[in-house]
């Protein structure tokens, strides 16, 4: 499985008993939707590896506690500790309106109500305070905040991101 087609759940973040199971910090608003899995990918070495889950539950809403198949001790867990844990794209729950993930939108066209369509979503900066649309139309780069009052519509048939954008906006960059 290559990281690509996966997505990133957590990070293994402690030992829970001298058994071999381990926390697994869960990086999701909907811990519950993980609680029954049949096995993650850990990345170890860079590689994902996939671990079989003999049985879990939830500990303190954003951890799940987790003993793995094959992961009977202490030293054992302890060589799994920081690691992270994915699971493929698939197993994401689908969403719907205007709800996506960013991941989702990469590709898409972005279009404005008032200037029609600008450019092409290429990535999502969330490394700031508020997510940008990285948008590229022809040379030139354009950041558009991901602000819920600016959107519209997210249309996947048409692979379009529809929005009502400040005046003057997009226009500063062209």
């Amino acid at each position: 499985m290559r990281k690509e087609d996966c997505f990133y759940l957590g990070k293994i973040a402690k030992k829970f008993s001298f058994k071999g199971e381990v926390l697994i910090y869960l990086d999701t608003d909907e811990p519950e939707l993980y609680e029954n899995m049949e096995s993650v990918f850990v990345e170890f070495n860079k590689n994902l590896v996939p671990f079989f889950i003999q049985n879990s539950s939830l500990h303190k809403n954003d951890f799940l506690r987790v003993q793995f198949e094959d992961v009977d001790s202490e030293e054992e867990a302890d060589s799994i500790l920081n690691c992270e844990v994915y699971l493929p794209l698939s197993m994401l729950p689908k969403l719907s309106g205007n709800k996506f993930y960013f991941h989702e939108v990469i590709g898409f066209e972005i279009e404005d109500k008032r200037l029609g369509i600008f450019g092409k979503i290429v990535s999502i900066n969330d490394s700031s305070a508020q997510p940008l649309f990285e948008v590229i139309n022809g040379n030139v780069e354009i950041l558009v905040p991901m602000i819920d009052q600016f959107l519209i519509k997210i249309d996947r048939e048409n692979k379009k991101v529809i929005m009502d954008l400040p005046e003057g906006l997009v226009e500063m960059y062209l």
